[in-house]
């Protein structure tokens, strides 16, 4: 070999290792674990003017923003706070544990691990500020944290020691519009603030939409603090900073509905120069479009603390070694919303959203205490009984269609219901596939009733109840998605559901068969045997049924009967009748006022309680004369 030659390769040589060393040393992954710091808001959409919001005043989030990473399609699997924690801190859909109503305390599974538990055997000292609320039993959350208090903090840790610490903000929670500030005092316009279209744009809409934007702005400062306190503290550099809401909101029809103004979330992840081999692929200042949702931020974390995900968790990690490939769809949930039962479900992928409402025959906006606290609401229902509402505004006030799609790119408020357009067919038929299979893999509980389902899984929690082989999942979800197509075709099918064994397929029968209303005229009788039911949910749909085919004194015994019920979720399964179907008889009032008066302490969890207040208002009655007192 020329001796040039051979001084031109070992140049070479020197130079590509060189670079390779480079580029091994930055790419090292630091031996020392990460502090993770969380910041989360309530109830708030991406008002910001980061995603795009110029009413918005977030300096805070946008500087956030562009120091990180910003995740335009991030989503809460459930529009409301309980079951979207209880989500977070699992990293197992709420539904797939039983724990998807609001707000309720069942026990989780047994293999079911919380987060914060994981964290500390890594190590963490772990610190929740303050509120947990994760939708289950109290006895099974009980010392996950090292402190949970409103004086937890990162700061009490151990020197050295890596922390994951949680801060919550409140300020931009529901509340924040149920008492107005006065309009001179409002720092947004209330006559400039763009509101959605579904909203009529009264007084009080309008003054609802400026303060909560105020609202915003001052959950942004309180972000700034928290960044800054971190800084002060000399601990950005080995620090990694989530901000995200626990939901969307907060006007009406955003919290506990499945659109992207209850689901869609603000979401940021801030990651020091130190630990870059977490970046997302890309530089910080930049929009990451992977579909993340709540379920997956479990197993991110893991990933991040190099901790072996666990085969249960059903969530994807999107950050860290055991990243996973992005998904094409995320998913969505609807319980019960305290005192009012509903139930639906959503896939989202980036461009369609589908949603699945299996009690279509329940109003949107149905009678709920803590939601008519906000004036905007209440204008919008007086509004719509004037009839000064639009169309697009009115359908919040009627019954809903069993399935909903929407071209969320070029329908962001999804208002263009596009389930019947024969042009989306085979995107309907696709993400209603996809809707339905999840339903099967995670084991949804929702295909069983509340009550029916405390009653069948004894003591065992529905995690474990529906992982037992005591019953077929997928015969019940079938059921389901006939019943609630209210086919005229599907009326015998729907009467030998009313006759299988299992007591979930035959309250699929009598809601189907409810849909199909005088259709059902010539099932009278089936109806009437279904009303004895031993299962207390499969009697009262079927009164319902009767109810409206003009059965009305048969019906009415049915309802006072199960009025009298053990179980508190199957009487307000039938006060939600009585109300729905604005029965007002004596011997109903009478039944009623029996139910209250067994009660020696009154509080807002006591569903059945909250949903007879309501009847007793709507009748005239005083609770006072009743010698109540209601504690919330």
């Amino acid at each position: 070999m020329k001796p040039n030659l051979l001084k031109l390769l070992s140049f070479a040589f020197i130079i590509i290792t060189s670079i390779t060393n480079f580029y091994s040393c930055t790419e090292k992954v630091p031996e020392e674990l990460p502090n993770i710091l969380w910041l989360t808001s309530e109830d708030n959409s991406p008002f910001a003017g980061c995603y795009g919001d110029d009413f918005a005043t977030t300096p805070n989030m946008d500087k956030l923003a562009s120091e990180g990473f910003l995740y335009t399609h991030a989503y809460a699997n459930a529009p409301v706070c309980a079951p979207a924690r209880n989500t977070i801190i699992t990293g197992v859909y709420a539904n797939s544990g039983g724990n998807q109503h609001m707000r309720s305390f069942y026990k989780k599974g047994e293999e079911v691990r919380l987060l914060p538990q994981f964290l500390k055997e890594a190590g963490y000292y772990c610190t929740n500020n303050s509120k947990e609320d994760y939708n289950i039993a109290p006895a099974q959350t009980k010392g996950i944290w090292d402190e949970s208090s409103k004086n937890a903090h990162y700061k009490n840790r151990k020197p050295g020691q890596p922390f994951f610490a949680v801060f919550n903000s409140t300020i931009s929670h529901e509340s924040c519009i149920h008492k107005s500030i006065p309009s001179e005092e409002l720092r947004h316009d209330p006559k400039k603030v763009p509101i959605a279209p579904y909203h009529p744009r009264t007084e009080a809409m309008e003054h609802d939409w400026a303060q909560y934007y105020d609202k915003i702005e001052d959950m942004d400062t309180w972000l700034g603090k928290k960044l800054k306190e971190l800084e002060e503290a000399g601990l950005a550099e080995n620090t990694i900073v989530f901000y995200f809401s626990d939901h969307g909101g907060v006007l009406g029809r955003s919290k506990r509905f499945l659109y992207d103004s209850g689901t869609r979330v603000p979401f940021i992840v801030r990651i020091p120069k130190k630990y870059k081999h977490l970046f997302p692929g890309k530089a910080p200042n930049s929009k990451v479009g992977r579909l993340i949702s709540f379920v997956d931020l479990a197993p991110t974390l893991l990933s991040i603390t190099g901790i072996e995900i666990p085969a249960y968790m059903q969530g994807n990690a999107f950050l860290g070694k055991q990243k996973t490939p992005v998904t094409d769809n995320v998913y969505m949930f609807r319980g019960r919303m305290d005192e009012r039962y509903d139930m639906s479900r959503s896939v989202r992928n980036k461009k369609f959203r589908y949603i699945q409402n299996y009690m279509p025959y329940r109003i949107y906006g149905q009678h709920l205490e803590y939601f008519l606290r906000a004036p905007s609401a209440r204008s919008w229902k007086e509004a719509f009984d004037n009839g000064e509402c639009n169309e697009i505004q009115s359908v919040f006030w009627n019954t809903k269609p069993s399935e909903e799609l929407y071209d969320t790119e070029n329908d962001p408020w999804e208002i263009n219901n596009l389930a019947k357009n024969p042009e989306y067919k085979h995107v309907l038929e696709e993400m209603k596939s996809a809707l339905s299979q999840w339903s099967i893999e995670i084991k949804d509980t929702g295909f069983i009733p509340e009550a029916e389902r405390s009653n069948r899984s004894e003591d065992l929690s529905s995690y474990d109840y529906f992982r037992s082989g005591s019953f077929d999942l997928q015969p019940i979800i079938e059921a389901a998605n006939v019943a609630v197509e209210a086919n005229e075709t599907n009326l015998d099918k729907l009467c030998t559901f009313l006759k299988n064994e299992d007591s979930a397929i035959r309250y699929w029968g009598a809601t189907g068969l409810l849909l199909l209303g005088d259709k059902a005229t010539d099932k009278i009788d089936e109806l009437k045997k279904a009303s004895q039911d031993k299962s207390a949910n499969v009697s009262i749909v079927a009164a319902e049924a009767l109810y409206k085919l003009g059965e009305t004194s048969f019906a009415k015994k049915i309802l006072l009967e199960n009025l009298k019920a053990p179980n508190q979720f199957v009487r307000t399964h039938a006060l939600n009748t009585i109300d729905c179907l604005k029965i007002t008889s004596m011997d109903i009032q009478d039944g009623v006022i029996n139910l209250l008066k067994k009660y020696d302490v009154i509080s807002r969890k006591n569903y059945d309680v909250r949903a007879s207040k309501r009847l007793i208002e709507e009748w005239g009655i005083d609770p006072s004369e009743l010698n109540i007192e209601f504690s919330w």
